[in-house]
C-alpha cells in the first residue's frame, strides 16, 4: 500500500508515532470519567472548546483514535484508518488557532468518510475486491469543503459493497455489526458510517444515500441521518451508484451536528452534472426555531403498512407528541413514481467497462454482480421515459406541500436481521426492497429527508423517525427535528457497546 501510515481494521499500527500517541490516549483514558471522555462531546460543545483554546484538536484526535483501536474491532466499521495524516490534520489546525480564529464550527472535529468517497492518495475501495488497490488522486468536493472548513479526517468507512444494498454484510472487508447488538446488522448500505457514529468512533460521518442509505442505517444505529435536497451538495468524486438519485450527506449523534456538517457540504458545484444552484440557507439557524405552527402531514399509505408491531407502537408516540408541539397533523398521499429503470441503467452505466473485464467481474460478489447486470437490460427508450417521469415528479411534488410544512413517517417498516440471516439471504440473492420502501420515494423526488431516533424495541434496537420537506425545505425539517430531540430522550441513549 502506498499511502501513509495506516491502522487498518486487520489490527496494523503502522508508524511509531501512531502507537505513541494512541499509548498516550489511553493513558489519558484511564484517569478520566466516563463524563469527562471527549468522545461523548457534542460537536457544537467541542467547536466551543476548540475555539476557547480549552480543548486541542490533538487532543480530541488522540481520544478518537484510541476508541477506535478500543473498540472497532467488534464493530469493523473502518476500512483504513489515517492515524498519522489525522494527527498531523490536527497539529496543523492547532497552530491555525495560535494565529487566529478557526475556520468554522468544525475546525478540529474529528470525522469519518464512507469508503465510496474519493480520498487523495489515501485507499477508497467501496467496499469492493474490485477497487481494492484503488488510490484516488484527488479528493471528492466534500472532502474538499470539510477539509476547509477544518474537519479532520479519522480514515475510510465500511459499506455494503459499491452502496448496492441495505445491511453491509456483502463486503470484502467483513460484515459490520451494529453497536447496539452486535449480532445484527447496522443497515446499509453506509453501515459503517452510522455504527462509528453510534459508537462514538468518530464526531461525525458522511454517508451517501440513493435509496435508504444515509436514513436506514441511522435510524437502526439510533443516530441521526440528514440527506438534503438532490443536488445540493456535490456527489463528484463520490463513486457513483445512480447520480439521479444519489445524495451526500451527514450521520451525527445530533441534529445541530448534522446541521453543522450540511452546512459546510452546500454550494452549487459547475463540473457535477446534478449539481444545482440554489438561494443561501442558513441550516444552522433552523435549530431551536419555533415549530408551534408548523403543519405536519402524516404519510399512511403505504408507509404504515406492514409495519413492525414496535415502530408501529413507537412512530404512534412520536406523533403523538409532534401533535402536542405543532398546529396540528393531518394524513396525505404522496403519489408513486417508478423510476426503477433509471436507478438500474444508470447503475449499470457506470459497471460496464469493469464487468467488462474478466478479471474484474470475477471480483465481485456475487449478489453485486447479479444486480449490477439487471441494469444492462433496461431499453434505452425506457430509461428516456422514466427519466422523463421523474423530471415531472420533482417538478411537482410541490404541491403536495400546499396545506403542510412537512411530512412524518417511519424510516423502516421492519427491524434489522440478524448478520447470520443477512448473510444467507445474500448468498440466495433474495430482495430486500422491503428496507427500502419508506426512504426510496424521497431521493426519487429529491426532497430532504431526516431520520431521528425515536424509540428502542424490547429487545434494545433503536427506532427511526422520518421527517420530510419540500425541495429546499431543510430549515423546517431541521426546526421539526431538533423540536423533537429536545422533546424526548432517545437521542441521548447509548448502545451498550464498551
Amino acid at each position: 500500500m502506498t499511502t501513509d501510515n495506516l491502522i487498518t481494521r486487520r489490527g496494523l499500527l503502522a508508524g511509531a508515532g501512531a502507537t505513541a500517541v494512541l499509548a498516550a490516549g489511553r493513558a489519558a483514558a484511564s484517569v478520566t470519567s466516563p463524563d469527562d471522555d471527549l468522545t461523548r462531546l457534542s460537536i457544537t460543545e467541542a467547536s466551543r472548546r476548540i475555539a476557547t483554546r480549552e480543548l486541542s484538536p490533538v487532543e480530541l484526535t488522540r481520544a478518537y483514535l484510541a476508541r477506535i483501536e478500543s473498540v472497532d474491532r467488534r464493530v469493523n466499521s473502518f476500512i483504513t484508518v489515517t492515524a498519522d495524516r489525522a494527527l498531523e490534520q490536527a497539529r496543523v489546525l492547532e497552530a491555525e488557532l495560535t494565529r487566529g480564529g478557526p475556520r468554522s464550527p468544525l475546525h478540529g472535529i474529528p470525522m469519518g468518510l464512507k469508503d465510496n468517497i474519493d480520498t487523495a492518495g489515501v485507499l477508497t475501495t467501496a467496499a469492493s475486491a474490485v477497487y481494492a488497490d484503488r488510490i484516488p488522486a484527488e479528493d471528492a468536493e466534500c472532502v474538499r469543503k470539510l477539509r476547509d472548513a477544518g474537519a479532520i479526517f479519522l480514515g475510510k468507512l465500511n459499506m455494503h459493497e459499491f452502496a448496492y444494498g441495505g445491511t453491509c454484510v456483502v463486503t470484502n472487508y467483513g460484515p459490520v455489526r451494529n453497536p447496539w447488538n452486535l449480532a445484527y446488522t447496522p443497515g446499509g448500505s453506509s453501515g459503517g458510517s452510522a455504527a462509528a457514529v453510534s459508537a462514538r468512533l468518530c464526531a461525525a460521518a458522511l454517508g451517501t444515500d440513493t435509496a435508504a442509505s444515509i436514513r436506514l442505517p441511522a435510524a437502526y444505529c439510533g443516530v441521526t441521518g440528514l440527506k438534503a435536497t438532490h443536488g445540493l451538495a456535490s456527489i463528484r468524486g463520490i463513486v457513483p451508484l445512480s447520480p439521479m438519485h444519489d445524495h451526500v450527506g451527514p450521520l451525527a449523534r445530533s441534529v445541530a451536528d448534522c446541521a453543522l456538517v450540511m452546512r459546510a457540504l452546500v454550494g452549487f458545484d459547475p463540473l457535477d452534472p446534478v449539481s444545482i444552484t440554489a438561494a443561501p440557507q442558513d441550516l444552522y439557524g433552523a435549530v431551536g426555531s419555533d415549530v408551534s405552527q408548523f403543519r405536519i402531514g402524516i404519510l399512511r399509505t403505504p408507509f404504515f403498512d406492514n409495519l413492525d408491531p414496535e415502530i408501529a407502537a413507537a412512530t404512534d408516540s412520536a406523533i403523538a407528541r409532534l401533535k402536542s408541539m405543532t398546529r396540528g397533523i393531518t394524513e396525505v398521499s404522496l403519489p408513486a413514481v417508478d423510476s426503477f429503470s433509471v436507478l438500474a441503467a444508470e447503475i449499470y452505466e457506470y459497471h460496464a467497462p469493469l464487468v467488462a473485464d474478466r478479471v474484474r467481474r470475477a471480483l465481485y460478489k456475487p449478489q453485486t454482480l447479479r444486480r449490477i447486470m439487471g441494469g444492462a437490460k433496461v431499453p434505452s427508450t425506457e430509461f428516456v421515459r422514466a427519466q422523463r417521469r421523474m423530471v415531472v415528479a420533482r417538478n411537482t411534488v410541490g404541491a403536495l406541500f400546499a396545506d403542510v410544512d412537512v411530512l412524518v413517517a417511519p424510516t423502516a417498516m421492519g427491524m434489522p436481521a440478524t448478520v447470520d440471516a443477512a448473510v444467507l439471504a445474500a448468498r440466495a440473492n433474495t430482495s430486500d426492497f422491503d428496507l427500502i420502501r419508506n426512504t426510496l420515494p424521497f431521493d426519487v423526488y429529491g426532497i430532504p429527508a431526516i431520520s431521528v431516533p425515536c424509540g428502542l424495541t424490547r429487545a434494545g434496537l433503536p427506532i427511526g423517525l422520518q421527517i420530510i420537506g419540500p425541495r429546499f425545505g431543510e430549515r423546517p425539517v431541521l426546526a421539526l427535528a431538533h423540536a423533537y430531540e429536545q422533546a424526548t430522550a432517545w437521542q441521548r441513549r447509548e448502545p451498550p457497546i464498551a
